[in-house]
């Protein structure tokens, strides 16, 4: 395993503080969420679900040039800034080391699929804006698709690098998306998280409940530092459908299936890859990766503030 992270990767733009500045002059919607903090300094109550929205509309237009997009109420509204870190790790992936290969990814037909893009469609279009990349986005909820068609109809720059794709089989992941001759450098996957429905519910009232003590210490109790960098709103992510949070098995479970169904994919695929939330998961899925014959498996950590996670990649043959 590599060395930990101590903060988001060198190439994610979204380090520090927002520049809530710039952001608004790119989308001047934001002004009416922004307000000083106890120091003075401008921020957004990252309790509010409209103004996370309204920040990441912000954000996508200012960094990736994206001036459409919207999804429906009660769909996840992502933390753009750990969606992005997983993309430059992916990216230092592929380059395997050679850093001279990462600066010149942007532009090559490099082929990804995205695994449940969900309505917000984020790791395609930050993907495709940040280092060229071509991807198929598939996700087994109609009206994900459908909104994720409506963002690339929408964006000019997305036209001919984002093709969402329903998948009509719920239990296939591979199947039926990948066709017969295709070719994919890379498949990754933020997996749904947790085991029901339930568990979902408990984690949402505990980060509502951490948010209010947050609040609290912005006022001035405690030696609360804000919530204005980049890396704070990491645990905030908002609303969520069923396939977008849990599953039977939750996290491992579907990974899991993810590993033994990519077996079948080895000959049209470079990489395999899912973001692993919990470390205690990691030791498990390695060794099923051995017995299912991948020749190389990585853990790759990532850091954003607080909030550790990690990248599990693997692959079946290796290129010379």
């Amino acid at each position: 395993m590599n060395k930990k992270p101590q903060s988001l990767h060198p190439r994610n733009p979204h380090q520090g503080r927002y520049d809530f500045d710039a952001l608004v002059s790119t989308c001047p919607d934001l002004s009416a969420f922004i307000k000083p903090n106890p120091k003075g300094d401008n921020t957004i109550d990252f309790a509010d679900a409209k103004a996370v929205f309204c920040l990441n509309r912000a954000l996508l237009a200012h960094y990736y040039q994206v001036h459409q997009w919207h999804i429906p109420e009660g769909y996840l509204v992502p933390p753009i800034p750990g969606r992005a870190d997983m993309i430059h790790y992916l990216a230092d992936l592929l380059a395997d080391g050679d850093t001279v290969a990462v600066g010149k990814s942007k532009g090559k037909k490099i082929k990804v699929l995205d695994i449940g893009t969900g309505a917000n469609c984020i790791y395609p279009v930050i993907g495709s804006q940040t280092y060229g990349w071509q991807f198929v986005a598939s996700d087994i909820d109609p009206v994900s698709i459908e909104v994720a068609k409506l963002i690339v109809e929408s964006n000019p720059g997305l036209k001919k690098l984002i093709k969402p794709v329903l998948q009509t089989d719920p239990e296939l992941i591979f199947t039926g998306v990948i066709k017969a001759g295709e070719h994919f450098d890379l498949t990754l996957c933020n997996p749904p998280f947790h085991a029901s429905i339930e568990e979902a519910q408990e984690a949402n009232s505990r980060k509502v409940k951490n948010l209010g003590l947050n609040k609290e210490k912005e006022k001035g109790r405690g030696k609360g530092k804000g919530k204005v960098k980049g890396a704070k709103p990491q645990n905030n992510n908002f609303g969520g459908k069923k396939a977008e949070l849990w599953c039977t098995g939750g996290e491992l479970g579907f990974i899991t299936k993810m590993a033994e169904q990519s077996v079948e994919y080895a000959e049209q695929v470079g990489w395999f890859s899912s973001l692993v939330s919990k470390s205690e998961n990691v030791p498990e899925l390695q060794k099923r990766l051995k017995r299912l014959g991948a020749v190389d498996v990585r853990v790759i950590p990532m850091a954003q503030g607080q909030k550790i996670s990690r990248i599990i990649a693997w692959r079946y043959k290796k290129t010379s």
